[in-house]
């Protein structure tokens, strides 16, 4: 048995914890550049704590998601200003941007030396500045992972910075800086963080560590998703899915994904779907996917009982089947609203090429079975 395990430095968990973002970013350095997202008012604490330690120097928001020229520029801008410490404070496109600064304020060049697919795809030769990553959403696991998804529009795709020098120097999960996430939002993001947490669990790269993880953060979602999707959703719901979604984090970067997240990748960079929709369109699918290419040709594949135990892990129910696992993750679907993909524009005629760049991914090496082009094909249909 041989693994590796990395995370942040530290993580802190708990109510009231972003008040203590100043203290830390103090420790760190003494210019920080405060990176949020289009809604500036999930960060107002954290940007009132570190003015009030004396620390704040630059801003930088990030609308929609970071892209490379988003990042060139940026990158510049605070370079310019002497930024010595970056605090992310959003959902996972914030702290990816946040993760993209850090790593090229450390390093020399342009972001496409050292971006996978679009770019020379360079190793990154030194670790990011420092990073405090805070998420005000419940999904990505971002603040604890090692690479930032860009988006390149001229490209058509989303390509990854990636090293474990961009590992954030510290995690601040606050639960309650998700109390007031709108529903359609919470569905996404924590079907994000199912998904994060079933994939790694079956994937053909789990350990003992990450799968005690999803063990952990798999019944949390089963028992809170659809609460906090609710119009008054309680502080411990939203515990419960700020901690899975730490957890899936924490999975997903030392074990892998598989094909939701392998075909996620191109869709999301064609198409104007957000990343948490297209992973719920896709995740019962793929489950069914694989569950079929596993029994007809690795029948004897110990996938196969993992995705039973995903299914008990669901249901709550000891003598729960594989099956039924992907038909309680299609009823929650339903019952949180989540459109096919057709809805965001993805038509048959996409199918072939987008297959064809999922086979490719980074995500898709660590799935139980290597599908086959038709497996591949189908599957996006069906969820279509």
């Amino acid at each position: 048995m041989q693994f590796e395990f990395a995370t942040a430095t530290r993580i802190l968990f708990g109510e009231g914890k972003a008040a203590e973002a100043g203290k830390w970013a103090a420790g760190f350095g003494n210019r920080a550049l405060l990176v949020t997202g289009g809604n500036t008012a999930h960060a107002a604490i954290v940007s009132g704590a570190l003015e009030v330690a004396d620390v704040l120097r630059a801003r930088e928001r990030v609308v929609g998601e970071p892209t490379v020229a988003w990042l060139r520029e940026a990158a510049g801008r605070v370079r310019a200003q002497g930024c010595d410490v970056v605090v992310a404070c959003g959902g996972g496109s914030v702290i990816d941007g946040g993760k993209a600064i850090a790593a090229m304020l450390a390093n020399p060049g342009d972001p496409l030396d050292y971006l996978e697919v679009i770019g020379s795809g360079k190793a990154l030769p030194h670790r990011s500045v420092p990073l405090i990553a805070i998420p005000t959403t419940a999904g990505t696991g971002a603040e604890v992972t090692r690479n930032a998804v860009l988006g390149s529009p001229e490209h058509g795709v989303k390509a990854s910075l990636r090293s474990a020098g961009m590992l954030p120097a510290m995690a601040i999960v606050d639960p309650a800086l998700s109390l007031s996430l709108p529903p359609f939002l919470s569905a996404c993001t924590g079907l994000d963080a199912l998904t994060q947490l079933i994939e790694p669990l079956v994937c053909a790269k789990a350990n003992p560590l990450t799968d005690a993880l999803c063990r952990e953060g798999i019944p949390r979602v089963a028992r809170s998703l659809r609460r906090v999707c609710q119009a008054d959703p309680s502080p411990d719901t939203r515990a419960d899915m700020a901690l899975a979604s730490l957890l899936s984090g924490l999975a997903l970067a030392n074990a892998g994904l598989g094909a939701v997240h392998g075909l996620a990748a191109p869709i999301g960079g064609r198409f104007p779907a957000p990343h948490g929709a297209v992973c719920a369109a896709l995740l019962p699918h793929a489950m069914r996917a694989n569950l079929d290419a596993l029994q007809r040709r690795q029948p004897e594949s110990p996938a196969l009982g993992r995705y039973r135990e995903a299914a008990v892990l669901l249901t709550g129910d000891a003598g729960a089947q594989a099956e039924d696992g992907v038909l309680w993750v299609e009823a929650l679907r339903g019952d949180l609203g989540i459109p096919p993909l057709g809805h965001w524009g993805v038509t048959a005629e996409d199918a072939p090429s987008l297959t064809a760049q999922a086979a490719e991914s980074n995500s898709m090496k660590a799935n139980p079975i290597r599908l086959t082009a038709l497996e591949l094909e189908a599957l996006l249909l069906t969820a279509l």
